[in-house]
């Protein structure tokens, strides 16, 4: 089994927490899990509050979108949760994932040096291939509904480690350079509490954007593979007020909260 050098450090995310903002009150690191975002669903449901941050350093069964599974090895990866409880109404939680998704890209861009770009709706993408993925759950409790926002980080992977070829990390980007997990934590979370309380202030105009600077997929030929099955082909041109998809086909505009996206060219 391969080991890392890059073990955790508790005492530093919890000052580095204290110091970035108010939403994280609680921060809970743990060796081994099957998945950060199982956790903080029971958690929920227990009547946690907002703001609980669950790190861990090896997730043996990590779910992604549409129920794919996402694992790798103890202490290769980033695996973190938060749990949100916002105040806007749910109809507008379709940002939420895209929130996490610019907090990673612009952090990894930041400590990585990386040109980190976003999918539509849930991938962050390095020169083409998967760095992030990011999986947001509403899950409702006792005190109303929450939401479990699931990040996924690939950092010290090898190229025989990723798990597809479509994948990468950034030892396969930048080999030779050392990543700390624990500043990227931090730094990911630092900019996802900003972009939260903006979106919780109504500055959704700023939001999308910001969002469309980043998104790879707008401006491409598409592939939408909806929830029931069926699939659209169009342009993607932008997202909406709520974080959708808007993809022109066939002489109209057509708008997606939910979907899987292929990149035609």
């Amino acid at each position: 089994m391969a080991t890392y050098g890059d073990p955790l450090d508790t005492d530093r995310l919890r000052t580095e927490l204290a110091d970035a903002d108010s939403l994280w009150h609680e921060l809970i690191v743990v060796p081994e899990t099957d998945s950060t975002n199982a956790d903080l669903a029971e958690a929920a449901r227990a009547g946690a509050p907002g703001g609980v941050v669950l790190v861990a350093d090896h997730q043996l069964a990590g779910r992604g979108r549409l129920g794919r599974t996402w694992t790798a090895p103890a202490g290769s990866s980033i695996a973190m949760s938060v749990l949100l409880r916002p105040e806007r109404e749910p109809a507008d939680w379709t940002w939420l994932p895209l929130l996490a998704g610019l907090a990673v890209a612009d952090s990894l861009r930041a400590v990585g040096g990386v040109p980190a770009a976003l999918k539509w709706p849930n991938d962050v993408l390095v020169e083409g291939a998967k760095i992030s993925g990011i999986l947001a759950e509403r899950v409702d409790s006792p005190s109303g509904a929450t939401c479990v926002l699931g990040m996924g980080i690939n950092v010290h992977l090898t190229a025989e480690q990723l798990p597809v070829p479509t994948a990468t990390s950034l030892a396969v980007l930048r080999p030779g350079e050392s990543f700390v997990r624990a500043e990227i934590v931090s730094t990911v979370l630092a900019a996802l509490a900003l972009l939260y309380h903006r979106w919780e202030d109504g500055r959704d105009k700023q939001l999308i954007g910001e969002y469309e600077r980043r998104c790879a997929t707008l401006g491409r030929q598409v592939r939408v593979h909806r929830p029931d099955g069926s699939t659209v082909e169009g342009k993607a041109v932008g997202v909406d007020a709520q974080g959708r998809l808007r993809v022109r086909t066939a002489g109209q505009v057509v708008v997606f909260a939910a979907g899987d996206v292929t990149h035609l060219r």
